[in-house]
């Protein structure tokens, strides 16, 4: 859809691929932005210069030196036009995050960002006439820029409109009221609301949101959960507060990287009319995790970080049930916590026929996995999107995901009375639930007609960015004319 007005958008975040990713939130600014631009808005990035990115390659120029040390640096990404902010101190380290003192880091990172708009090109337009004109955070580390705007309302950017998107509530950047004072971050500001307790302004995450003229979720699904206790956590009070603010717009994935007519890492590329090449790949995973070659045993697979979230303790319980009386195979990678990972390793030790596990990130083996899988297992205890369903699907694999958050907007329920439906969903966060739609899904699979039905139905489905692209697109219009209407601070504007 296209936007009559062309918009400049700066995207403020921590992760975009192919810079630097750690998860899923990489995927999505690694695509958003290039959809955006398609649509006619002149988005650009910006994200902290970490030690983890590779210079080598990119095309980098200067731009800024700023007093405290900080460094801004201009590149593009994917078409994107990208700024790095370097700061040795806070990024000058091997990993992104996990450090006692990340809360400072990203501080660190909104701070020269400001310092960088209010001296050098983005309070003014710059030498090539760009301004923001739209902020969009994402999720908690870019929270202490609204915090900081919201103190300094003579700031160029405090009148900006405001978009934050949370893409998962487990992790808010939580700070003190001591850290709050050594930073130079007032009450008032970090709490401009009423009728909500004081102490929950203190996470970046609460600051965005607090601030922020609009605010969205991963999935209408995690939008609609994130305002209940189960989900919101700590933050409940403040999302209902804000509800009516809050909408759910749903990830897309990027339909050129995973594509399977195209993709380099399958043994056999395919499509819809040619999906019967889809048995070269299952046989390259046989091979690959040393499993035996066999055509017609079903296939599981699971394809993720390894945490509590992910449920990979539910993937290995259901799976040693259904070992009892199904001949089956299953593999799963990924890597994550040590206690997630074990149940896996376990499985694996006591099935070495039937069931192999890799503890480690190899995108290329996970590619070959959604290109060979019969059915893609996503037992979230919470998902606020999920991209793996989607990935699956287009590659003709079935998943079998709990109903929860985006992967209840993106999964279909099969109804053989219609022969409907590209999935198996699940209800209670229990191997046993897992297993019964396991079997469910098993039971289908011995209808070829069937499951080749099931298979092209998920392939059709359009999970392009092209449509979200276009709700965010009109969000931005929408927090523009909300700040235009009101005239007051973003998280004042009721």
């Amino acid at each position: 859809m296209p936007v009559a007005v062309v918009m400049n958008v700066l995207i403020v975040v921590a992760e975009m691929a192919p810079l630097v990713k750690v998860g899923g939130l990489a995927d999505v600014v690694g695509s958003l932005p290039r959809a955006l631009r398609r649509l006619g808005l002149d988005v650009r990035v910006a994200l902290p210069f970490y030690a983890a990115i590779e210079r080598e390659g990119l095309a980098l120029q200067r731009v800024a030196s700023l007093p405290d040390g900080a460094v801004v640096w201009q590149t593009e990404a994917r078409g994107v036009p990208v700024y790095l902010i370097e700061h040795e101190p806070s990024f000058g380290r091997e990993q992104v995050y996990g450090y006692q003192d990340d809360a400072a880091r990203f501080l660190a990172f909104c701070d020269a960002l400001l310092a960088f708009a209010d001296d050098l090109g983005l309070s003014e337009p710059a030498e090539d006439g760009w301004r923001p004109d739209v902020l969009h955070l994402h999720d908690w580390h870019p929270g202490f820029l609204a915090a900081r705007l919201a103190a300094r309302p003579e700031h160029p950017w405090a009148a900006l409109p405001r978009v934050c998107t949370i893409h998962n509530l487990a992790f808010t950047g939580p700070f003190d009221a001591d850290f709050a004072k050594e930073h130079g971050l007032p009450a008032p500001a970090l709490m401009p609301l009423e009728d909500i307790a004081p102490d929950l302004a203190y996470s970046a995450l609460a600051q965005s949101i607090l601030h922020a003229d609009l605010v969205t979720a991963a999935s209408p699904g995690y939008a609609r959960e994130i305002v209940t206790p189960e989900f919101g956590g700590e933050l409940t009070s403040l999302l209902q507060q804000r509800r009516d603010r809050l909408s759910g717009i749903l990830n897309g994935i990027d339909v050129e990287e995973y594509d399977p007519a195209a993709d380099p890492h399958l043994a056999a590329r395919f499509d819809s009319e040619r999906i019967e090449r889809r048995i070269e790949n299952k046989r390259a995973i046989q091979r690959r995790v040393g499993l035996p070659i066999e055509d017609s045993v079903p296939l599981l697979a699971m394809v993720s970080r390894l945490f509590w979230q992910k449920g990979p303790d539910l993937a290995a319980g259901a799976v040693e049930r259904l070992l009892v009386n199904r001949h089956i195979q299953f593999v799963a990678l990924g890597q994550g916590d040590e206690e997630h990972e074990a149940p896996l390793q376990a499985l694996a030790g006591r099935h070495p026929r039937q069931v192999a596990t890799r503890i480690e990130f190899n995108d290329a083996l996970g590619q070959l996995i959604y290109g060979g899988c019969d059915l893609f297992l996503m037992p979230s205890r919470y998902e606020p999107c999920g991209l793996g369903q989607m990935i699956a699907m287009r590659y003709g694999a079935t998943p079998v995901v709990r109903r929860t958050g985006g992967l209840a907007d993106t999964v279909e329920a099969f109804d053989p009375a219609r022969d409907e439906g590209t999935g198996f969903l699940f209800d209670e966060a229990s191997p046993e639930a897992l297993a019964d739609a396991i079997e469910e899904a098993l039971d289908v699979y011995q209808d070829r007609a069937a499951w080749r039905a099931l298979q092209l139905r998920g392939m059709a489905k359009d999970w392009s960015w092209e449509r979200s692209a276009g709700q965010y697109a009109g969000l931005y219009q929408r927090a523009v004319d909300l700040r235009a209407e009101s005239g007051a601070p973003a998280g004042q504007a009721r």
